[in-house]
C-alpha cells in the first residue's frame, strides 16, 4: 500500500508540473461552457446569417436537451480523439526518458506502476469530467426553463465508462508499441471499430462499441434506460486491459 500510495503521489505530481495540467482541462472545459451558447443560439446566428434565404424552412426552438447533447457530442469525438493522443505515451514516454528505471529500482514492482498509473489517470479524467459537467449544467439552467439534471449525468457516466475503457487499451498499446505516436495510431484505429461496431445492433447491445450511440441517446432525453450490459462489459475489457499490460511490462527490457 505504501508503495502504491509513493507512486500515486509521483503520478499526480507529473500532471501538477506538465501540460496534462492544461491541455485536457482547457478543451473540456472550453466544449462545456460554449455547448449550451451555441445550442441556444445557432438557430437565431443562422437565421441572421442566411437572412430570406432559409424561406419557409421553420428552425426548431432549441431545448435543453440540444446543449446536453452537444457535451456529450464532443466529448465523444473531440476530447476522445485528445485522450487517445495524450496518453499515447502514458508508458513508453516514461521507459525512453529513462524515469521508469529509476522508479522500478526502488521496491517498486512493474505491475503496480502499471495499474497506479492507470487509476490515476483515470481518476484525473473522472474529476475533469465532474466539473466540466457542472459548467454545462449551469449555464444550460441559466439559458433554458428547466435543465433536469438525471439525463445529463447519466450520459456523462456512460460516457466516462468509455473513456476509461479507452485510457485502459491506451496503457496496453503504451506498452506493446514503443512509439506515441504508433500507441495512439492503434487508439484512433480502435476507435474506429468501435464506432462502426456499434452501428451494429447485436454488438452495440451488448459489448463498449454501443456506449457512444446510447450517451448520445441519453442526453437527448431517451428513457430507453441505462446501457447496463455494455457498461459492464466496458468495465471487463477495461480491467483486462490493464491486467494484460501489467503482464506483459513485467516481462519486458526497461
Amino acid at each position: 500500500m505504501r508503495t502504491a500510495l509513493v507512486l500515486a503521489r509521483k503520478e499526480v505530481l507529473e500532471i501538477l508540473r506538465t501540460w496534462r495540467l492544461y491541455v485536457l482541462p482547457s478543451i473540456m472545459l472550453l466544449f462545456a461552457a460554449t455547448g449550451p451558447l451555441l445550442a441556444k443560439y445557432t438557430p437565431q446566428l443562422l437565421g441572421a446569417v442566411a437572412g430570406g434565404q432559409l424561406g419557409s424552412l421553420h428552425l426548431p426552438e432549441p431545448t435543453v436537451f440540444d446543449s446536453y447533447g452537444q457535451w456529450i457530442k464532443n466529448l465523444s469525438q473531440l476530447v476522445l480523439f485528445a485522450l487517445i493522443i495524450m496518453y499515447g505515451g502514458i508508458v513508453s514516454t516514461e521507459r525512453r526518458s529513462g524515469t521508469a528505471v529509476l522508479v522500478l529500482t526502488k521496491p517498486a514492482s512493474r505491475g503496480a506502476f502499471v495499474l497506479v498509473k492507470a487509476v490515476v489517470h483515470a481518476l484525473y479524467v473522472m474529476v475533469l469530467l465532474i466539473a466540466c459537467t457542472f459548467v454545462t449544467w449551469g449555464l444550460s439552467a441559466v439559458l433554458f426553463p428547466t435543465a433536469p439534471g438525471g439525463p445529463l449525468w447519466s450520459a456523462a457516466l456512460v460516457w466516462l465508462v468509455l473513456a476509461v475503457a479507452y485510457l485502459s487499451l491506451m496503457t496496453l498499446f503504451s506498452v506493446l508499441i514503443p512509439s506515441a505516436a504508433g500507441a495512439s495510431g492503434a487508439g484512433l484505429g480502435a476507435f474506429v471499430v468501435l464506432s462502426v461496431g456499434g452501428l451494429w445492433k447485436p454488438l452495440s447491445d451488448y459489448s463498449p462499441a454501443g456506449l457512444l450511440g446510447r450517451a448520445a441517446s441519453i442526453a437527448g432525453g431517451d428513457s430507453a434506460g441505462f446501457p447496463f450490459l455494455p457498461v459492464a462489459t466496458a468495465l471487463v475489457m477495461s480491467v483486462a486491459a490493464v491486467g494484460l499490460a501489467a503482464t506483459i511490462f513485467r516481462r519486458k527490457e526497461l
